[in-house]
């Protein structure tokens, strides 16, 4: 138990000094609040986040707070995970290849009560990272403009959750997150003609609020071995409390005369209401198949921009947009209790998605995302656990977002995560 304690500590540390990185290098991530982050846990990353109505107790699912309900009175369940990353920009011709590290989550689940289980946890909600310029000619003369854009930031959420099975198969849950973090984007004009003034635009806030979700299950037995699993979940839209600014600056290329204008709106930022629903099948321990959707309300959200014709900075309703989300997966394990075959004891997953984005670009719809996963759950076994709750999780996500006239995006990720699942409550007896 001190190794495994340890072991986690020691994981935590490494995910935390990871998180520090930016988990982004998307020119994507600049509008709105930066990349969505997918907020799956390890076990269902080979499955592309396939979470509403799945339910296991020797897991920690955050996407849908009634699983909670289903851990045991025995079991403590912690799990850390980290990604890996490369990334290729294409966009007419030029290519460009990036490499990130990116801190995933850091959770845990116990029983609290009888039929009631608590889950808290640290996790990403968005991820901002990026640098580029653009160079293009004024009309047909020799003078360049020169356009240059980074970004970095985010923000993280800490949670706690409960679920509670009332009776029967049914399990309602919530989840409270605080949600925190701040970003910086800066877009910088400039020219080759010293004629030409210099102007850079900084853009900024700091969050600092809460998120809650709900959370909904119903498991249906369907025989012995056969069960039907539905879900649903609801999270609150509302503001954030925050108040988003931006920095104007013209400087005088000859004289070097700087002028600075800023502006800022009271309580300008918000997150939407949001919605999912999913099912999955489950035969005994050895077959899982689901699918999953979801709603996001972006679109009925202002988000703060540069009004063009005034040069005023106002909230508007043209720069954000619905997203959707659906997704499907399974697991395959072909004899969790098989002690001489290690291979019939590993899980096998599997999933795909496909999302609409979530703003606009210019007025027009953002790229969609298209994604497939694999994955294998590894056990780690030991005489004192289940055979099927300790795991090495390890997934392969391939990701594919894409517009026309923009940049396209092939995401390769590597997914780890590790589930320590310990009898910490079972009461031994010697005879």
């Amino acid at each position: 138990m001190k190794k495994l304690l340890l072991s986690t500590i020691l994981l935590g540390a490494i995910c935390m000094n990871v998180s520090a990185q930016s988990g982004t290098n998307s020119p994507y991530s600049q509008y709105g609040l930066g990349v969505l982050s997918d907020q799956s846990q390890g076990f269902n990353r080979g499955m592309n986040g396939l979470a509403y109505g799945l339910r296991d107790g020797n897991q920690v699912n955050y996407l849908n707070p009634a699983s909670y309900s289903a851990v045991d009175s025995l079991t403590m369940v912690f799990d850390v995970g980290l990604s890996l990353q490369l990334t290729n920009f294409s966009e007419q011709g030029t290519k460009v290849n990036a490499r990130n590290a990116n801190f995933e989550y850091a959770v845990a689940t116990f029983r609290l009560f009888p039929k009631v289980g608590l889950s808290a946890g640290l996790i990403p909600f968005t991820n901002i990272g990026y640098s580029y310029s653009l160079t293009e000619n004024i009309g047909s003369s020799t003078t360049t403009a020169i356009q240059q854009h980074s970004g970095s930031g985010g923000l993280h959420q800490a949670f706690v959750g409960i679920g509670w099975n009332p009776f029967g198969g049914l399990s309602i849950g919530v989840n409270g997150s605080y949600l925190w973090g701040t970003y910086e984007k800066a877009a910088t004009v400039s020219s080759n003609d010293s004629y030409i003034n210099t102007m850079t635009r900084k853009y900024g806030a700091t969050i600092n609020n809460y998120k809650l979700d709900a959370g909904i299950q119903w498991e249906q037995k369907l025989g012995k071995q056969d069960a039907l699993t539905i879900g649903a979940t609801f999270g609150l839209g509302h503001k954030l409390k925050a108040d988003p600014f931006v920095t104007i600056t013209n400087t005088n290329s000859q004289t070097g005369v700087t002028q600075t204008t800023s502006y800022s709106i009271k309580d300008g930022l918000e997150i939407p209401m949001s919605f999912g629903a999913g099912l999955s099948y489950r035969h005994a321990n050895r077959w899982l198949l689901g699918a999953d959707f979801s709603l996001q309300k972006w679109g009925d959200v202002k988000f703060p921009e540069i009004d063009l014709t005034t040069q005023d900075y106002v909230l508007s309703n043209n720069v954000l947009r619905d997203r959707q989300k659906i997704t499907v997966g399974g697991e395959w394990t072909p004899n969790a209790y098989d002690a001489r075959n290690f291979l019939k004891r590993v899980s096998y997953r599997m999933g795909a998605s496909y999302a609409t984005p979530y703003y606009n670009i210019k007025g027009v719809e953002g790229p969609k995302e298209l994604s497939v996963s694999i994955g294998l759950g590894l056990p780690i076994f030991n005489q004192w656990t289940n055979p099927r709750a300790s795991q090495l999780n390890i997934s392969a996500q391939w990701v594919h977002t894409s517009a026309k006239d923009l940049i396209t995006e092939n995401t390769f990720r590597i997914n780890v995560g590790l589930t320590f699942n310990e009898r910490w409550f079972q009461k031994w007896k010697v005879r």
